[in-house]
């Protein structure tokens, strides 16, 4: 498996070398011939190059297997004209990454507010209210007058049915239960394609339970009761807002691995931002972005056929929980530890797994 790896802005090359080092640790142990390609993007590639992200670049993640993408600077890339382009937008949209998979699960150790859980949003990528990807030319958003500004909201049935039947597909894998989250009460049209599509779908899966919640409701119910959910999916803005919230309630961003996957591509990525206040001062957490990497090698095991991808997958999830469990991690999430000693720890479990 070749993997492109792009270390990112600010936090993004301390955590991103921990993730590096553990797919380095399981691909040895586990044998699965990982090629590691490094390259730049954000920033340093706009310090170098003159742009975030680079024809050669494209090309190459293209050629690989998978991306793992570090945290970006996205505020500062305001300009596409002189090359500031958000790289994670970009792969996104390039490369057709429709499906956002982001777990959510207490921890053994870290401190929450709300009863265990463990639960996955499954979040539509590529349309919505998102400005950036919903139109072929031109911008989603629409300044009329100085004082007057409209956004246009795309929902495809095409593409409703293809993140339904992610979550399907997932929810076959877990306990079966899947929740639509919409507001169909005021937009009528646009989340009554999606309601419809979903529902269309769901007859594929007879033996999955199907639930659906207004979203400002479902906001609630997952403060007061996360148990309930087992697998959620909806569209690109409210996934974007329930994911976060759901993360943060398993006590910490930190601990909220997150997968953009295609039909031939997928990207590892870091639920967190670039937190350049903290750069530099081995105090980030890394597990995000270990966990996003254990998601990529489940994904390309599935594809491929490869089990002993998802054992090493496996291998890093339950690794990471030992290592928070012990508060053998990082100060965010109940630990002592700095960036690189907490890496070094995840790194002793899994050779010991």
């Amino acid at each position: 498996m070749k993997i492109v790896v792009l270390p990112g802005d600010g936090i993004g090359p301390e955590t991103m070398q921990v993730t590096v080092n553990v797919l380095q640790l399981v691909s040895e142990k586990y044998k699965l011939q990982l090629q590691l390609l490094p390259d730049v993007a954000g920033h340093e590639s706009l310090r170098l190059h003159g742009t975030t992200i680079t024809p050669a670049l494209f090309d190459k993640v293209k050629q690989a297997d998978g991306l793992m993408l570090g945290p970006m600077a996205t505020y500062d890339f305001k300009d596409e004209a002189k090359g500031e382009i958000n790289p994670s937008m970009f792969f996104r949209k390039n490369l057709d990454l429709f499906a956002n998979i982001r777990p959510a699960r207490t921890y053994e150790g870290v401190k929450t507010i709300t009863p265990p859980f463990d639960l996955i949003v499954v979040r539509e990528n590529t349309e919505g209210f998102y400005a950036d990807r919903n139109m072929a030319a031109g911008n989603g958003e629409i300044l009329v007058t100085p004082d007057v500004g409209i956004a246009l909201r795309r929902i495809t049935r095409s593409c409703c049915e293809r993140i339904a039947r992610s979550a399907f597909a997932l929810a076959m894998q877990r306990k079966k239960h899947l929740t639509l989250v919409h507001k169909h009460n005021v937009l009528k049209v646009t989340d009554g394609i999606f309601l419809d599509a979903c529902r269309e779908v769901a007859k594929e899966f007879p033996q999955v339970t199907v639930d659906d919640f207004i979203v400002d409701a479902m906001m609630a119910h997952v403060v007061r009761a996360p148990g309930r959910f087992d697998v959620i999916v909806t569209t690109n803005m409210f996934g974007d807002i329930l994911s976060d919230l759901t993360a943060e309630l398993s006590g910490s961003l930190g601990l909220g691995g997150s997968l953009n996957a295609g039909i031939d591509h997928a990207m590892g990525q870091a639920a967190h931002g670039s937190a350049p206040d903290i750069a530099g001062q081995d105090i980030a957490n890394p597990l995000s972005s270990v966990l996003s990497a254990a998601m990529l090698l489940r994904w390309h095991g599935q594809r491929k056929g490869l089990d002993d991808f998802a054992t090493a997958a496996n291998a890093i999830e339950q690794a990471v929980t030992q290592s928070v469990s012990q508060g053998d991690c990082t100060r965010d999430v109940g630990g002592k530890l700095g960036t690189r000693a907490s890496g070094e720890a995840l790194l002793k479990l899994i050779r010991a797994g």
